[in-house]
């Protein structure tokens, strides 16, 4: 475990690798960085590093619940800083789920350190729109109003985050709830705005206006339903559309470890990308 205190908090994060290109890796929802270990190392096999870390909230990272912009611009602006630490900018910069949407942030609020995006499993769609707002912050606003913080750290989520760093704990019990009640509320609008589809809560401008190079890689559940893949990377000028040899399940969501028999394809794919873009005369 490496921690680096970025802007009061502790952020834990690993690099798979010992040289060549950057490429960071950002996992979905608010899971740990630890899931993608085994597809990193596949990566930095084929002469890449690759920087994992636990966004704030996530995995073995501080816990705090506090700004004004939304969770995922502090994510994208926490990164950001990490990979200026380690020097590790301009960087590939992908993830999945979540992990995909906070590329694109950190790409909208940043330009100069992306190098090039690469996009797996997009999130988009009514289905994704109708479930994600309760699973990211409803069901904790609940939790807060109805047994106030105590609650809230026995919620499954937040009991991994406080096993994973049980100074959390001690952080969580000290807040006001209504403050926490304000907070995620003030998060959760922030999430809700913004269109649909393709890639919930970004604009199709926003997606046209992408102009490094792109990967996209269609997820098969409903959340990530491979039509909103398929549609974002028509959004982007110049963008590679990568199929893996799945088709769609009728399940709310799939886990990427159900990828790991893809992940040597993946991974040539990813270098293979990447390569090409390094060599190419735009990016000198």
């Amino acid at each position: 475990m490496t921690i680096l205190n970025i802007r009061g908090v502790n952020i834990n994060y690993e690099v798979v690798g010992v040289d060549g290109p950057w490429l960071t890796l950002i996992t979905g929802g608010r899971r740990g960085y630890t899931e993608f270990l085994p597809f990193a190392e596949k990566i930095a096999a084929k002469g890449f590093r690759v920087l994992l870390h636990d966004r704030r909230n996530t995995g073995a990272s501080d816990v705090l619940i506090e700004g004004q912009d939304g969770e995922e611009e502090l994510w994208a602006d926490d990164l950001v800083l990490l990979l200026k630490h380690l020097n590790a900018s301009p960087a590939f910069v992908g993830g999945t789920s979540s992990g995909a949407r906070m590329s694109m942030m950190v790409y909208f609020r940043h330009p100069e350190v992306v190098k090039a995006l690469l996009l797996m499993r997009v999130t988009g769609g009514d289905f994704a729109a109708g479930r994600l707002p309760e699973m990211y912050y409803g069901q904790f606003i609940r939790a807060a109003e109805q047994g106030g913080m105590a609650a809230v750290c026995e919620t499954e989520q937040y009991r991994e985050r406080i096993m994973a760093n049980p100074a959390n704990k001690d952080r969580l019990m000290a807040m006001n709830p209504q403050t926490y009640i304000d907070v995620m509320r003030h998060w959760l609008a922030i999430f809700l705005q913004g269109p649909r589809k393709p890639v919930l809560g970004v604009t199709e401008e926003a997606i046209r206006a992408i102009k490094v190079p792109t990967i996209v890689v269609p997820g098969n559940d409903l959340t990530h339903a491979s039509a909103n893949g398929i549609a974002t990377a028509a959004l982007i000028d110049g963008s590679i559309l990568y199929s893996l040899p799945i088709e769609d399940q009728d399940v709310p969501l799939l886990p990427f470890s159900d990828w790991a028999p893809h992940e040597a394809a993946l991974a040539n794919k990813f270098a293979e990308f990447m390569n090409a873009v390094q060599t190419s005369p735009l990016s000198h």
